[in-house]
């Protein structure tokens, strides 16, 4: 979890990806973990020759009992293992893990419209924009919009859930 920390930090320190504003201490990070995983929801890490690469997970889009069926992933990536195929590596075995648990839509909010990179990782897994929220978030000294894409898992909305 140190390493997943510290990877983490430099995105909510000096990255629009996440808007959280205080990096979250491994300890804590680590609940967040269990937490997913107890869900019985994927979490990921990648190593690349012995170090962390990156990690990623899903976790439920909401609460509310009517999107039982929808996830949201996370996808983190060292900046040193950028442009190596590791997001997509971790996003596709996200994608892949959470169609076999049965849900049928992931959500990926992505912080910054300007985030090109992930907005491309996602579409290369099978993801659309679907929308925008524009300047919900307020960092580093600006507005900053979240970009929604989506896609389907499994039979998606072609058939009611538990249907094959």
């Amino acid at each position: 979890m140190p390493a997943i920390a510290g990877i983490y930090r430099g995105y909510v320190l000096h990255g629009l990806a996440s808007f959280e504003v205080e990096p979250p201490a491994a300890a804590e990070l680590d609940a967040r973990r269990l937490a997913i995983q107890e869900a019985g929801l994927p979490y990921f890490v990648a190593e690349l020759d012995g170090t962390l690469a990156g990690y990623a997970y899903a976790a439920r889009y909401r609460t509310r009992v009517a999107y039982r069926y929808t996830v949201e992933d996370s996808i983190y990536v060292s900046p040193d293992c950028g442009r190596r195929g590791v997001g997509l590596a971790l996003l596709n075995a996200t994608v892949d893990r959470c169609t076999a648990l049965g849900y049928r839509q992931m959500l990926a909010v992505i912080g910054d419209s300007a985030n090109q990179a992930s907005i491309r990782l996602h579409e290369r897994a099978g993801f659309r924009r679907v929308g925008a929220l524009p300047s919900v978030g307020f960092k580093l000294g600006r507005w900053v919009d979240a970009v929604l894409m989506q896609r389907p898992l499994g039979a998606g909305d072609t058939a009611a859930p538990g249907a094959s």
